[in-house]
C-alpha cells in the first residue's frame, strides 16, 4: 500500500485539477455576487442558548458540516481537532479523556477515580468511570468542548473540562430523512464499512418524532502473530511441557475489528403554550475482538496473545425532558437513565510468565494430585453500570440586565464489578476461590456513588461594556465500595477469604471482606468580569473552581483517597473581524491542582490497584483558535494549544498516620503504614516523582489547522479539503520508574485529505486519511507492575492511512 501512495496523490491531484480546470471554463452565473460570511453557532454551555462569540468561556465547537466534512465518527475522531482534548486508551480501545493538561496517567482502574472530564448527550450525563461512551456522531447538530473547570453548572465529573454532544432535535415543521453509506480500507489492515440513516416526521401540529440508526464496522489491523511462551517452572524437569501456544487458536492478521449497532429514537410533543416535554431512548452494542496494542519488541502493529480477548459493550439510556415558561423564567427539568454492561476476556498470561520467571510463581500452580499445571490467566469480567440523575433549573429573561439561572441536581450512579482471574489449568479445589472453579483471584463488589448538589450563577451588566458574574455549587456526595477481593484462604493469608469479617457469601462470593463509605460537602466558586469592547469583540477574566469526589480503595488494607480540587485563573477574548468574516479566540490561564488522584499498580507483590493523592500540580497555557472566511469560496479554520504542566510538590507514594498524602520524602523518610508489609516500616530512597515533573499524556504543544475550497463544475457543487494535525511528545507515565521503563510518547503530525461533489440532495465524498502512513503513539503500558512486567511493554497506536468513499443524501 506504500507504494500506491505517490499514484495515489497523483490521482487525487489530477482530479482536483481537472476539476478546477472545469470550473474555470464555466461561463460565471448572472446573479449577484456571494458574500463571505461565518456561520452564526449557537451553544448552550451556559445552561441557555447563547451565540458562542458571546461566551465567555474557552469553548470550541464542531458543528454537523465540520463533522461531516472531516468524516468524524467518534471520540477518538473528533478528540483530535479539539487542542485541549487529549486521552488514553487501554488495551481494549476504549479511551479516557483528559483537559488542559489535567491528567496523572492513572491506569483507569474500574474502581479507580472518577473521570475529570463530563461527558454530556444532550441534557444528559454519560460520565462512567469505564472509559467514555463512544457515541456514534451521526445525525449530531454539534459537539461543545468546554475547557476548564465547569464544576459551578456541571458538578464533580466536569473539574477540568466538560464535552457536550447535542442532537438535532425532532422537528414538527416538516419531514425530512437522510442516509449514507461507506467503505474504508486500511494500510496492511482490513476493510471497513458504516450505514446510516435517519427520518424525522411531523405528527400532527404540536409533535414529531426523529428516529436515527447506524451499523459500522471499524477494520482491524493488529496482528497476532504465531508463537510459543515456555514458564520456567512449568518445564520438563518439573513434569509439565512448559510451552503454550497461539497456532491453531488465536493467531490471526487484522484481528481487533470493532462492529457497532445502534439507534436513537426522541419525540417532541408541545402540549401547551410555550411548554414541551422530549422523551428520547438510545441504545448501542459494541462488540470488539482481539488487542489494540502493539508489543514494542516486535511491531507497531504486532502482538503474540495466546487466549481469545474480546469485549461487548452494551448501553441504553432513557431521556426526559420537560421545558417551559413560568411568566418570563424558563424552567426546565431533565431526567435521565443510563444502563451500561460490559463483558470482557482478556489474555492475562503476560502476568503470569514474568511472575514466574521473575519469583518462580509457577510452582504454586498445581492441580489436586500435585502436578504443575499451565498457570496463565486469563480475566473474566463482567461491569455492570447505571446512572440515573434528576436536573431542575430556572433562569430569567436573557435580554434583561440582572440574569441568573439556579436549580438542583442528584444523581446516583452504580457499578457492580466482577472479576475473575481464571488459571488456564485444572487448578487445585484448596488453591481455588470457594465456589468459583479454577480462578485464583476474584474481585465481585458493588461501588455505589450518590452526588447531590444546588447551583447558580447570577450575571449583571453594569452597561453596555461590563458584565460581571458569580456562580456557586454546594455539593454533598455519599460513596461506598462493598464486596468481596482477593485470593482463597488456602493460597493467601494476607487477600480475600482468609480477611473475610462476614460470612454472608456477596453475590457468589464466599464472603465480605470489604465495606466501607466516606461522605462529604463542600462549596465551590465561579467569578467572572467580562468587557464588551463593542458587539463583535470582547474580553474576560475568570476565576473558577473544579472538584473530583473522593472515594473508596477495593484493596481494604488501603485507607480512602481524598477530593482533588482544581483552581483555574483565566483571561481570555472573543473576536470578530472583516464583518463577521474571521473570528479569533482564546485564553491564557494557569491551573493550580491540589491533591491529585492517582491509581498505579503497587510494586511486585500486591498486584491490586491502589489510589493515592499525589500532590500538587500546576498547568499554565495558551489556547487559541481562528476561523476564517477568506472568500466565499476558501474557508481555513484551526487552533493550537501549549501547556507546561508539572508537579509543584513531590509524589511520595504513601501517607501519614493521619492519612494525608506526604508531599516531602528525601531518601531515607519511612513510610510508616506501607500496605505491602504493615509489619515493617519501609525506608523510600526519594519521591516517587519530584517537583518539577512532567504530567503525562499531554504534549507541550498540539494544532490542527483544515482549508476547504468549494468551487462549481456546471451544476454540480464541488471541493477539494486537506487537514493537518499535531500532537507533541508526551511522557508516558507520571514515576521514576515508570518513565524509566516507557519514556515518551513521539510526537506525529497526521494528514487528512478529501474531495468531493454534490448536487441538489446528494452527495458523494473521498477520503484519505493518515495520508502519510504516520503511526501515531497514543498511550504506552504494561500488563502488571512496571518492576515485574515492565520488560515487556505495549504500545496503542492510531489506525493507519485510510482509503474511504461514502455517499450519502438528505431530503
Amino acid at each position: 500500500m506504500c507504494k500506491r501512495l505517490p499514484l495515489v496523490a497523483a490521482i487525487y491531484l489530477a482530479f482536483g485539477s481537472a476539476l478546477a480546470q472545469e470550473a474555470a471554463q464555466t461561463p460565471p452565473a448572472q446573479a449577484p455576487a456571494r458574500q463571505a460570511v461565518l456561520d452564526t453557532v449557537t451553544v448552550t454551555a451556559q445552561k441557555r442558548t447563547e451565540d458562542v462569540q458571546k461566551v465567555p468561556i474557552s469553548i470550541q465547537v464542531l458543528g454537523k458540516e465540520k463533522l461531516d466534512e472531516l468524516d468524524l465518527k467518534d471520540f477518538n475522531d473528533y478528540a483530535a481537532y479539539v487542542p485541549a482534548l487529549s486521552f488514553d486508551t487501554g488495551e481494549g480501545g476504549s479511551a479516557v479523556p483528559y483537559m488542559r493538561g489535567v491528567a496523572s496517567g492513572e491506569n483507569s482502574n474500574h474502581s479507580g477515580p472518577q473521570p475529570s472530564v463530563g461527558v454530556y448527550f444532550d441534557e444528559q450525563p454519560v460520565t462512567t468511570i469505564g472509559g467514555v461512551l463512544d457515541i456514534n456522531l451521526y445525525d449530531i447538530d454539534h459537539v461543545e468542548a468546554l475547557a476548564g473547570p465547569q464544576g459551578t453548572l456541571y458538578g464533580a465529573s466536569s473539574q477540568a473540562g466538560t464535552l457536550r454532544i447535542i442532537t438535532r432535535k425532532p422537528d414538527k415543521e416538516a419531514f425530512s430523512a437522510g442516509y449514507a453509506f461507506g467503505v474504508n480500507t486500511l494500510t496492511g489492515g482490513d476493510n471497513g464499512f458504516v450505514a446510516e440513516g435517519f427520518v424525522n416526521l411531523p405528527i400532527g401540529k404540536n409533535a414529531a418524532i426523529r428516529v436515527v440508526a447506524w451499523d459500522k464496522k471499524d477494520a482491524g489491523y493488529v496482528d497476532n502473530k504465531p508463537a510459543t511462551r515456555t514458564f520456567p517452572s512449568w518445564d520438563a524437569d518439573s513434569g509439565g511441557n512448559g510451552t503454550i501456544t497461539n497456532v491453531g487458536t488465536v493467531a490471526e492478521d487484522n484481528y481487533n475489528d470493532i462492529f457497532t449497532r445502534g439507534a436513537r429514537a426522541a419525540l417532541r410533543f408541545d402540549f401547551a403554550e410555550n411548554w414541551s416535554v422530549t422523551p428520547m431512548v438510545m441504545t448501542q452494542k459494541t462488540d470488539s475482538y482481539g488487542n489494540f496494542a502493539g508489543d514494542d519488541h516486535l511491531g507497531d502493529y504486532i502482538v503474540n496473545k495466546y487466549y481469545p480477548e474480546s469485549a461487548t459493550d452494551d448501553w441504553t439510556s432513557a431521556a426526559l425532558t420537560v421545558e417551559g415558561k413560568i411568566g418570563n423564567f424558563d424552567l426546565t427539568y431533565a431526567y435521565s437513565h443510563l444502563r451500561r454492561e460490559i463483558d470482557s476476556e482478556f489474555d492475562y498470561s503476560d502476568y503470569s510468565f514474568w511472575y514466574d520467571s521473575l519469583d518462580g510463581s509457577g510452582a504454586y500452580f498445581y492441580d489436586d494430585t500435585g502436578a504443575l499445571i499451565n498457570p496463565s490467566q486469563i480475566i473474566v469480567g463482567v461491569d455492570k453500570y447505571t446512572k440515573q440523575s434528576h436536573e431542575l433549573r430556572i433562569a430569567s429573561p436573557s435580554d434583561e440586565d440582572f440574569r441568573f439561572v439556579a436549580g438542583v441536581f442528584f444523581q446516583k450512579q452504580t457499578h457492580d464489578i466482577l472479576q475473575q482471574y481464571k488459571v488456564i489449568g485444572d487448578l487445585a479445589a484448596s488453591l481455588e476461590v470457594t465456589g468459583w472453579p479454577d480462578t485464583i483471584w476474584l474481585t465481585n463488589q458493588g461501588r455505589r456513588d450518590t452526588d447531590e448538589a444546588a447551583f447558580g450563577e447570577v450575571s449583571y451588566d453594569f452597561n453596555d461594556h461590563w458584565t460581571a458574574t458569580v456562580g456557586a455549587r454546594y455539593f454533598r456526595y455519599d460513596n461506598s465500595l462493598r464486596g468481596f477481593f482477593g485470593y482463597s484462604a488456602g493460597y493467601s493469608s494476607n487477600y480475600g477469604e482468609a480477611l473475610c469479617f462476614l460470612d454472608t457469601p456477596y453475590h457468589g462470593a464466599p464472603c465480605v471482606n470489604l465495606d466501607n463509605t466516606v461522605k462529604k460537602s463542600d462549596t465551590i466558586f465561579k467569578g467572572n468580569l467580562t468587557y464588551h469592547i463593542d458587539e463583535n469583540k470582547l474580553i474576560y477574566g475568570t476565576w473558577s473552581e473544579g472538584f473530583r469526589p473522593g472515594g473508596l480503595n477495593r484493596n481494604g488494607n488501603v485507607g480512602p483517597y481524598l477530593p482533588d480540587y482544581l483552581t483555574n485563573w483565566e483571561l481570555g477574548w472573543k473576536t470578530t473581524w472583516q464583518d463577521n468574516r474571521l473570528a479569533f479566540n482564546g485564553a491564557v490561564f494557569q491551573e493550580d491542582w491540589d491533591d491529585i488522584q492517582y491509581s498505579f499498580l503497587p510494586p511486585s507483590g500486591s498486584g491490586l490497584t491502589v489510589i493515592r493523592n499525589a500532590g500538587n500540580a500546576r498547568v499554565r497555557g495558551l489556547e487559541m483558535d481562528l476561523s476564517w472566511a477568506a472568500t466565499y469560496n476558501f474557508r481555513l479554520n484551526g487552533g493550537v494549544a501549549f501547556y507546561d504542566a508539572e508537579l509543584t510538590k513531590e509524589y511520595c507514594g504513601f501517607n501519614d498516620l493521619a492519612g494525608n498524602p506526604v508531599t516531602a520524602c528525601p531518601p531515607g523518610t519511612v513510610n510508616p503504614n506501607d500496605p505491602l508489609d504493615p509489619d515493617d516500616d519501609e525506608v523510600v530512597d526519594g519521591a516517587q516523582a519530584p517537583v518539577g515533573t512532567r504530567l503525562p499524556v499531554t504534549p507541550r504543544f498540539k494544532g490542527n489547522v483544515t482549508g476547504r475550497y468549494a468551487f462549481d463544475i456546471g451544476s454540480l457543487e464541488s471541493y477539494v479539503q486537506g487537514s493537518l494535525v499535531h500532537v507533541g511528545s508526551r511522557p508516558a507515565a507520571l514515576t521514576r520508574e515508570d518513565l524509566a521503563a516507557f519514556g515518551d510518547l513521539d510526537s506525529y503530525t497526521q494528514f487528512d485529505f478529501s474531495v468531493g461533489i454534490r448536487k441538489d440532495t446528494w452527495s458523494l465524498d473521498f477520503f484519505l486519511k493518515n495520508a502519510f502512513d504516520d503511526h501515531p503513539e497514543q498511550t504506552r503500558f504494561a500488563q502488571c507492575a512496571t518492576d515485574t512486567c515492565g520488560f515487556q511493554s505495549y504500545t496503542v497506536h492510531g489506525a493507519p492511512r485510510s482509503i474511504g468513499i461514502r455517499f450519502s443524501q438528505e431530503f
